[in-house]
């Protein structure tokens, strides 16, 4: 008789444990959310048109939620240069974007997908790290293609993260952000004499970036 009831519970429990399980299954399932996001500079952009500043930059990411801590995603991007990435602030960036004086003679468009991971600090504050290896294409400034290349494309940033509404579906990510480059092949004489006069790193870019979860 004592041999039948033990055989009884343990399956009883067996059974609300199954349960339990398939039911925190569900749950965690449920909270595994997507973030679609891009930066709000791409937006200043439009307009500009055939302008020779005119950077055509496209960006976007397709993020998941593994936990209330971790979260992984892709990023897609394409911009187009017209002088060095490396030219510091202090170095007088936009001076030189007034003066014309770093030019290329000609456009570098550089286009990738890779792969970020953001991790939850404290509260909304956060830090993040992107990998985007990039195929270069350059062109003269009648759009003639000179040569191609490639690059490996890092960034890291710190920024904070503020939702709005009942859901909290929308959000913006305020953040500065620094990136290097430490693979440039294939880079043409005439670009790679201006590239040379500068960093291959760039610090301090500030951000803001729009999303919505899905």
């Amino acid at each position: 008789m004592k041999k039948t009831v033990c055989i009884v519970l343990i399956l009883c429990t067996l059974n609300v444990f199954t349960q339990n399980s398939e039911k925190s299954l569900k749950v965690t399932n449920q909270n595994l959310n997507y973030r679609v996001s891009f930066p709000a500079i791409i937006l200043g952009n439009i307009g500009k048109g055939g302008e020779r500043t005119n950077t055509e930059h496209i960006e976007f990411h397709v993020k998941r939620e593994l936990d209330a801590k971790n979260i992984i995603g892709i990023k897609f991007a394409t911009w187009r240069l017209f002088q060095p990435m490396g030219i510091q602030w202090w170095d007088g960036l936009l001076d030189k974007i007034d003066s014309e004086s770093e030019f290329y003679p000609g456009y570098l468009r550089e286009t990738g997908i890779g792969v970020s991971y953001q991790r939850m600090l404290w509260k909304g504050l956060f830090a993040a790290v992107e990998v985007l290896p990039q195929y270069k294409t350059y062109t003269d400034l009648n759009h003639k293609k000179i040569a191609n290349g490639f690059k490996l494309y890092t960034s890291y940033h710190i920024g904070y993260h503020i939702a709005f509404g009942k859901k909290k579906r929308i959000f913006i990510e305020p953040q500065i952000h620094c990136q290097n480059w430490m693979f440039d092949t294939n880079t043409p004489a005439e670009f790679k004499q201006l590239d040379a006069k500068w960093k291959s790193y760039f610090l301090f870019e500030p951000n803001l970036y729009i999303g919505i979860r899905l």
